[in-house]
């Protein structure tokens, strides 16, 4: 015994710190000082916020709990239950720490303020709280009382919002009555940030009844559109449906229940839902869409039922020649134009597949169909096709050619589905803007386009200009060469 309180006077003696006594000068008592000062001052680097820092501890191994190292250590096994603990120790208003035996230390006070362990068998801190009837505890340098805050019980609404507005953890359970959890809604809403209002709403979701929080949210528009957000990114249908009928939004409920078809994967279960949602109180306009929705899933089950059978019998050459890369349940209607253009163009009216038919159907304008029909047949290069959607005759029988959508659109969808250049050259010349036609004609190398416009606008400069991009010896060159040495061209320049 006499040799180990020896040896802890010659480690006492030798160690930078040494032991205080009343006989040190001054210098001696201003380093240990400063030291301490120096632990203490990592609370700073830690966290800037003095309200969370109630307690400064130190681990034995010489890191102040809460410094970045000792997170990573200890975050992962003892993060949640030592937070829960701090609350419940706190509202109680107990000390953060219980008191403990005192016990012998091996450690010195050099060793615990430079961060370094005398043994390296020595136990993490906590480790050193899962063994509390035989483990040794830093000692607990408390603040101020003065400068503490209780945890949980002494913030306003408005200081829990400011809180959670910076990412703090804060518990709402203090507020228990009804007034104290309005006024911290209306400041949630007040501070403009929507997480911190969801974040309310769901405490408010939790704590109170159903047809309060209905009430108290009719009368807070903002919090309410957060509350019918919330509810419908997170699935929550039901209580959804009874706050809509709480507001008498029957539009919205009816909207809702229609939404649900979306989680409806078996087509003939979601056919007889649309089937119900007809009878719905929507407005006449989505009244009319339901309707339509509801009709065009029939009419695609038809239709997939016909082709699939077609298609596995080899009985159609277009489906042998083009095999179906997908399924046309559950497409939209401008999908569903496309596919009939593409393998039932030449039906009769009269079938569910016929485009004529769809386009009937359901009403659709005469600019959609041309194009979606006029990107079906390009895309098989059906090029009569195109010429017959477009050549309408008059009352004495004469042709020509009219496009609703406009001829500069017409080629550009020609021109990506690599059509010929006699046909791009053919509706180019039917765009009526000189200069849109001259752009398109240069672009997509419609040499005779580009001659002729030239020509009719009498220009000899741009003519001869052009003259130079074409091949040497082919017949545009040939044809600038004529038309230059027309003697009856009376040229502008």
């Amino acid at each position: 015994m006499s040799r180990a309180r020896a040896d802890e006077e010659e480690y006492w003696h030798s160690s930078k710190f040494r032991a205080f006594t009343f006989d040190d000068e001054d210098d001696e008592l201003s380093q240990l000082k400063e030291s301490k000062r120096a632990v203490n001052s990592l609370r700073d680097i830690v966290d800037d916020d003095d309200d969370d820092d109630d307690l400064e501890r130190v681990s034995w191994s010489g890191e102040p709990v809460g410094s970045i190292s000792w997170s990573i250590k200890e975050t992962a096994s003892s993060s949640s239950s030592s937070l829960e603990g701090r609350d419940s120790s706190l509202q109680k208003g107990s000390s953060s720490y219980a008191a403990f035996p005192k016990q012998v230390s091996s450690y010195s006070l050099s060793s615990l303020f430079k961060g370094r362990n005398k043994l390296p068998s020595f136990q993490s801190f906590s480790d050193a709280l899962s063994d509390m009837g035989v483990k040794n505890y830093a000692p607990e340098l408390r603040r101020p009382k003065a400068e503490y805050k209780d945890y949980s019980s002494d913030w306003s609404p408005k200081d829990t919002v400011r809180r959670m507005q910076r990412g703090k953890v804060c518990s709402l359970e203090r507020f228990r009555s009804l007034q104290d959890k309005l006024v911290l809604l209306d400041e949630a809403v007040a501070g403009h940030d929507g997480n911190v209002i969801t974040a309310v709403l769901i405490f408010l979701k939790r704590t109170l009844r159903r047809e309060i929080l209905f009430r108290e949210l009719e009368v807070r528009q903002v919090a309410l559109c957060h509350l019918i957000n919330f509810l419908k990114e997170t699935g929550e249908q039901k209580l959804l449906l009874d706050l809509l009928r709480f507001l008498d939004r029957t539009e919205e409920v009816a909207l809702s229940q229609y939404r649900e078809h979306l989680n409806i994967q078996d087509v003939e279960k979601r056919r007889e839902f649309l089937k119900g949602c007809i009878g719905l109180p929507f407005s006449a306009e989505d009244t009319s869409h339901i309707q339509d929705h509801y009709t065009l899933l029939e009419r695609q089950i038809i239709i997939e039922a016909h082709d699939r059978h077609l298609e596995a019998a080899g009985q159609s050459e277009i489906f042998r020649k083009y095999p179906r890369k997908a399924s046309i349940l559950n497409m939209p209607l401008v999908t569903t134009l496309f596919y009939s253009c593409f393998y039932h163009y030449t039906e009769a009216e009269g079938t569910f597949s016929s485009p004529t038919n769809l386009k009937k159907t359901f009403k659709i304008p005469d600019k959609q169909y041309v194009l979606t029909a006029l990107a079906a047949r390009a895309k098989l290069r059906a090029w009569d096709d195109v010429d017959a959607l477009f050549t309408t005759k008059n009352w004495l029988g004469y042709t020509k050619k009219k496009a609703p959508i406009g001829f500069h659109r017409v080629v550009e969808i020609l021109q990506r589905n690599n059509a010929p250049v006699q046909v791009l050259q053919e509706y180019v010349r039917l765009v009526e803007d000189v200069e849109t036609r001259l752009n398109l004609a240069t672009k997509y190398k419609c040499h005779d386009v580009v001659i002729e416009t030239y020509r009719d606008l009498k220009d000899r400069i741009q003519l001869t200009a052009y003259k130079c991009k074409v091949e040497r010896g082919s017949a545009e060159e040939e044809k600038i060469n004529s038309i230059l040495n027309n003697v009856q061209i009376r040229w502008k320049n």
